[in-house]
């Protein structure tokens, strides 16, 4: 879930699959079944690793994809640890899909389909391959890479086992809780893009939380003073909804704030929220959907792919030979920070 699953790029990139479902990703030619027959690569071997190579031409590939994927990781693009970890990155899903299971290898393939179609269809056919080109990338290109990760993730799926699925539900049972949740949320940005002082957020918090002391209706001051988009239209309500998925600070308040008592101003990284509670129920494991569950195995999945490239990938590689960036770039931001996240965008509960 959003709240326990923060990455920074390095362990972005591993887990990516996690996202494949509403993200629309490029890359690669694959060795995979059921692909086109990849052109000749006579380029130079990178990477050696037990049972395959990897080349210039492939790891080039690799980083079109990501910047077809994020642009806004450009600006890695000449750190030679970042360009490390993409080849690493690499050589563990082409291993990993040479190494999966037929059933794995035929689901993928119809995903993979499935998912280049659709994400055609949303951005529009004359966009969509003017984003392909603009990265040297073919329809092709995208469905194999796809078909490539999407088969590591659906092999890893498979060795998910339920009791580990139940493990997990139980470890995190807190975030599996559901609140109805009204909130109004003062930005540290205001209506014009213009930074906010703390102080001025949080006076305003203030008064917004007295205006629902004084007895004034929650939904009526949420629409007149809520900066949020994804609620302030709906009276600040976000109704049964996974606590697990928001912003920490958000996410502890709603779980400990007594039924339909206003807090104080509330902080997180997109300002001030007053919240009020008006229902919050506990769930058990017998309630949870298929659906939840194999949401579950998904990120169970990710993880041992994660763990893959923590403990077993060193043993594999035999030789790496990356060609050194001339002049590293320095990044407008620290290496470790978070991948953006498209959920960011959708509303400002941290979710």
């Amino acid at each position: 879930m959003s709240s326990r699953n923060k990455k920074s790029w390095k362990t972005y990139m591993v887990t990516m699959t996690a996202v494949l479902s509403m993200s629309l990703l490029a890359a690669c030619g694959d060795k995979t079944a059921g692909s086109q027959e990849p052109a000749e690569d006579d380029s130079k071997v990178i990477v050696k690793y037990t049972g395959g190579e990897f080349t210039e031409k492939e790891f080039q590939l690799e980083q079109n994809v990501m910047q077809f994927m994020s642009p806004e990781y450009a600006q890695f693009m000449q750190m030679d640890e970042f360009k490390q970890y993409l080849a690493r990155q690499g050589v563990a899903y082409e291993y990993l899909s040479e190494n999966a299971g037929e059933e794995a290898k035929k689901a993928a393939k119809t995903q993979a389909d499935e998912l280049v179609k659709k994400n055609k269809t949303m951005m529009g056919a004359e966009q969509f391959t003017k984003a392909l080109e603009a990265q040297n990338l073919t329809e092709q290109d995208l469905k194999d890479y796809m078909q490539r990760v999407m088969t590591v993730m659906e092999d890893q799926k498979n060795k998910v086992t339920d009791d580990e699925i139940k493990k997990d539900f139980e470890d995190h049972k807190q975030d599996f809780t559901t609140a109805s949740v009204r909130h109004v949320l003062i930005r540290f940005v205001d209506s014009e893009g213009k930074e906010r002082k703390k102080e001025d957020a949080l006076k305003l918090a203030k008064e917004v939380k007295a205006k629902l002391d004084g007895g004034e209706d929650f939904a009526k001051v949420a629409k007149e003073y809520s900066e949020d988009p994804g609620s302030k239209d709906n009276g600040g309500l976000y109704e049964k909804t996974e606590v697990g998925g928001w912003a920490d600070e958000f996410k502890q308040k709603a779980l400990s704030l007594p039924i339909n008592e206003i807090s104080e101003p509330v902080e997180t990284v997109h300002g001030y929220h007053v919240m009020k509670v008006e229902k919050r129920e506990e769930t058990t494991y017998d309630k949870i959907t298929d659906e939840r569950k194999d949401a579950i195995r998904s990120e169970l999945a990710s993880a041992k792919v994660d763990e893959f490239m923590k403990t077993d990938l060193d043993k594999l590689i035999e030789k790496m030979d990356l060609p050194k960036s001339e002049s590293p770039a320095e990044p407008s931001t620290d290496s470790g920070e978070e991948a953006p996240k498209a959920e960011d965008t959708k509303d400002t509960t941290g979710k």
